[in-house]
């Protein structure tokens, strides 16, 4: 455990992963800092932390029009970092924001206004200077948008989702292979069993970077997983990524019955496959963020599940592309302040893993880990 979020002006509830610059790693609390919660807003923080655990607040949400309520990872362009907000801005509906290394922070766009977006929970990407990304509501027909937005905030709409068979409420990460978009979408798809409205239990799309969607995979199916929250990650070709319920086994922890999350991997072709189903013995459960793949191997992380008893404070697991899973740490009370609920993808920062927990340390706010494979 390298650094344990606490009491404001510090930020607290680390929901994003983390980005390393220089050496140094910058993130994002989803509360907490000097504003705490009001009428609308919940505040936040951007911060930084050495891979020493000396941690800073670089920037507090909270004072409309900023936005608040970040809970997305950052990304570097060329010294500048550039997030999102899932709330605040000028129609509170969130924002895109740009801030500097040393906390200079800049609202670029403010969701919400007619037609555009609204409340965008996950982060950007940057291809050719153009920042790309997606909103989990609003549009023409409110299930939620792709955007791009310049880095001086010039803001378009590429595709705004129809719900049903359409995909809907995109709550990932964009990724970009070969000249097109991949992401996925909480709701929407061809599967109805999940009981949702518009119906659906998530999809796997690609978009052109004119705005061409095109639904590659409907999840539901039998064994199949539900509801992907984490982006894509792709190797060799092939992505890779979870779904937060469905697979093979419903025992999952405080006695859940819908699954509890999958591995999968997917062509861009559209032909799925179900890595691992969680849920099985001291196994993970309800992986919520998307993997990374170092040298060949994907890790990421569980919100719950584990070795840790009756609570099942979640994992850090490894799994290869032809599915053989390992839990490599079970989040606890057992190691002392440990961090638990880590709802956040992973970095690989020389060799080393860094990410965050949403609660558990000292204080309970959440923790800033390191961790060798």
């Amino acid at each position: 455990m390298l650094y344990s979020f606490g009491l404001p002006p510090d930020g607290n509830s680390p929901h994003a992963g983390l980005i390393d610059v220089q050496d140094t790693l910058y993130g994002t609390t989803a509360e907490g800092g000097a504003y705490g919660c009001g009428t609308y807003n919940c505040g936040g923080t951007v911060f930084s932390v050495t891979t020493g655990g000396t941690e800073k607040v670089l920037h507090s949400f909270g004072e409309l029009p900023d936005g608040n309520i970040p809970a997305a990872s950052l990304i570097d362009v060329n010294g500048t970092l550039y997030g999102t907000t899932q709330a605040g801005g000028a129609y509170r509906q969130g924002t895109v924001f740009s801030i500097t290394l040393d906390g200079a922070e800049k609202v670029l766009h403010s969701f919400g206004n007619g037609k555009d977006g609204a409340y965008p929970s996950a982060g950007l990407i940057s291809i050719k200077g153009t920042l790309y990304g997606t909103t989990s509501e609003g549009g023409l027909n409110g299930s939620g948008t792709v955007f791009s937005i310049t880095t001086d905030g010039s803001e378009n709409v590429l595709h705004s989702f129809a719900g049903g068979t359409d995909g809907a409420y995109p709550g990932a990460g964009l990724l970009y292979v070969d000249g097109t978009l991949y992401g996925t979408t909480l709701g929407g798809g061809v599967d109805n069993s999940c009981h949702r409205t518009p119906p659906g239990c998530g999809t796997v799309f690609s978009i052109a970077p004119d705005g061409t969607e095109n639904v590659l995979h409907s999840f539901g199916k039998g064994a199949d997983g539900t509801l992907p929250l984490g982006s894509l990650v792709d190797v060799k070709r092939t992505l890779y990524g979870t779904t937060w319920y469905g697979g093979a086994y419903n025992a999952c922890p405080l006695g859940r019955r819908n699954g509890c999350g999958t591995v999968f991997s997917i062509t861009t072709g559209g032909t799925e496959e179900v890595l691992h189903s969680f849920g099985q013995g001291t196994d993970g459960a309800y992986p919520v963020a998307g993997m990374i793949d170092v040298d060949g191997t994907l890790y990421g992380t569980t919100e719950e599940g584990g070795a840790s008893g009756t609570h099942s404070y979640g994992t850090v697991f490894s799994i290869t592309t032809g599915g053989t899973e390992k839990v490599v740490h079970n989040f606890g009370p057992s190691t002392g302040n440990d961090g638990f609920l880590p709802g956040a993808p992973l970095i690989d920062v020389k060799g080393t893993l860094y990410g965050a927990t949403v609660m558990g340390g000292a204080q309970d706010g959440g923790v800033v880990f390191a961790l060798t494979p």
